[in-house]
């Protein structure tokens, strides 16, 4: 029998965001390279990792690929920074020659993109962590590594395709991931004493601003795509993080929806409660699946804030545009829920969606301020790339053929122009805060006041341009203080995070 020959992958993972004022957003934990990481290592390969949270020269680049001496580069991308891995690569063969593999978001969803590029061997298609230790077990047998199932080849200039691996459907069958891969010390949610963790995979739901419904069709088994360890795996998983870092007390759950499965649900919060109800957590739920019950004992496990997909007040935009049927009244009676158990809550809000104009945007401000969420994200629509809603946007001529990618504001509407797009984001919150006073005092003065911010907000006329700047330069320093106080005083941030959430409870009681 061939003795398998040891393999050095080195993954790469450009991890950060610039944007036009070349703002970079800190690096994190990432469960995915993480997973892929445990298999190979399982399996008697060597893995190290390239977390780069600002993009370097190439020097510094090359001096690290020599440093490590991989035999595989492995990059892992999302969209945003895919022109990073492009040049990367050409960089990667013109001075090593060693072979080049590209996964993630990107490389799934835009295969053909990616495998026409100089400097570029393999695109992995899906799941990376079987298909991946395939490959490092081929790779000095060119006939076998051609045929490696979800990866296509440009190999000599002939490109070769190769059907998708089916998912993995069982996650208990996977490793722990590699957690120490990363240096998680440093990272800014473990200086205030939070991991980010996982314990599913993929979604049920087909929201026409995601790209999970794109991602699932990718495979030859796409029914049951949306996977969970098992109540027992992922309450281990999770012991396992507080025994490694003993600094951690809150986690920060980022799967798609917790409670998609309320089976699953309902099973692993009574253990998680039996288990680990000392460390705080926040995820995500789907308010449709909810009931007080269920909230009830998301309290007594320990949850302490509920992050909530509310993107439009206007039922039409939310059933037609988004494919996301809940009503005002499912909405509202959830954060009833909240509320009475005294649940903090974050809504993610978005303006400048296809079809939309201020009038439907001002139902949405509205909408925030009879939730009386704690915290409130507002984003401008962007089309990303294979969702449903760029092909609704493209549909109706709101995506120019010149369109500006790079921008904040791609998609363009005659009846919501840029300027009033810009102003309902950077006043979203300001009007939410008013309109909670008017719903709070008697009708004879609330419904006046009412009326009056409807049409400051509505009105075209007032100066846009001036009042965005003066609001944009007093979030800038802000948001600065704010990431300045979690990196240099972690201790007192958390301090002022809890003291925050507490008066914030005693407002909404």
């Amino acid at each position: 029998m061939k003795k398998q020959i040891k393999r050095k992958v080195l993954i790469v993972y450009p991890d950060f965001v610039e944007n036009r004022s070349a703002t970079k957003l800190k690096g994190s934990y990432s469960e995915g390279i993480a997973s892929i990481s445990a298999v190979l290592k399982q399996n008697g390969h060597d893995v190290s990792l390239f977390h780069m949270t600002e993009m370097v020269t190439k020097k510094d680049y090359i001096q690290k690929l020599k440093k490590e001496k991989p035999d595989i580069v492995a990059f892992s991308t999302w969209s945003s920074a895919y022109k990073h891995v492009k040049e990367m690569s050409i960089w990667t063969k013109e001075e090593t020659g060693i072979f080049t593999v590209v996964g993630g978001y990107h490389a799934t969803l835009c295969p053909e993109d990616v495998i026409g590029e100089p400097g570029i061997d393999a695109v992995c298609i899906g799941e990376g962590e079987f298909p991946l230790l395939n490959l490092c077990n081929r790779l000095d047998d060119k006939k076998k590594l051609l045929k490696t199932e979800s990866f296509w080849f440009n190999i000599d200039g002939k490109i070769t395709k190769n059907p998708v691996q089916p998912y993995i459907s069982d996650l208990d069958e996977l490793p722990m991931p590699d957690m120490e891969l990363f240096d998680f010390d440093r990272f800014l949610s473990s200086k205030i004493k939070t991991a980010i963790v996982m314990v599913s995979r993929g979604c049920i739901f087909s929201c026409t601003y995601c790209a999970n419904s794109q991602l699932r069709n990718v495979y030859p088994n796409p029914k049951g795509y949306a996977r969970f360890k098992s109540p027992e795996r992922a309450v281990t998983y999770l012991q396992d993080i507080i025994k490694r870092y003993p600094y951690i007390e809150y986690f920060n759950f980022m799967d798609s929806l917790l409670n998609m499965d309320r089976e699953w649900f309902a099973k692993f919060i009574v253990l998680y409660t039996k288990k680990l109800s000392h460390i705080r957590f926040s995820c995500r739920l789907r308010l449709d699946f909810l009931d007080e019950e269920t909230v009830k004992n998301l309290k007594a496990a320990g949850c302490y804030l509920v992050d909530v997909g509310i993107e439009s007040g206007d039922p039409e935009l939310r059933k037609k545009v988004l494919y996301r049927g809940m009503s005002d009244e499912v909405i509202e009676k959830s954060f009833s829920y909240f509320r009475k158990y005294k649940i903090s809550t974050l809504t993610f809000n978005m303006v400048g969606l296809p079809y939309e104009d201020i009038h439907k945007t001002l139902k949405t401000v509205k909408l925030n301020a009879r939730l009386k969420p704690n915290k409130i994200v507002v984003s401008i629509f962007y089309p990303f790339a294979h969702t449903r809603l760029k092909e609704i946007a493209q549909e109706a001529g709101f995506l120019p053929d010149d369109a500006d990618y790079d921008s904040d504001l791609v998609c363009k509407q005659p009846q919501y122009p840029d300027k009033q797009i810009r102003y309902a984001q950077s006043y979203f919150k300001i009007y939410v805060r008013k309109f909670r006073i008017a719903y709070a005092l008697p009708k004879f003065i609330g419904k006046p006041l009412e009326k009056w911010w409807s049409f400051c907000f509505t009105t075209r006329f007032k100066p846009f341009g001036l009042v965005v700047g003066i609001r944009k330069i007093y979030l800038r320093v802000w948001h600065g203080s704010k990431r300045i106080l979690m990196t240099a005083t972690p201790k007192l941030y958390i301090w002022l995070r809890n003291k925050s959430v507490k008066l914030k409870k005693k407002k909404n009681d």
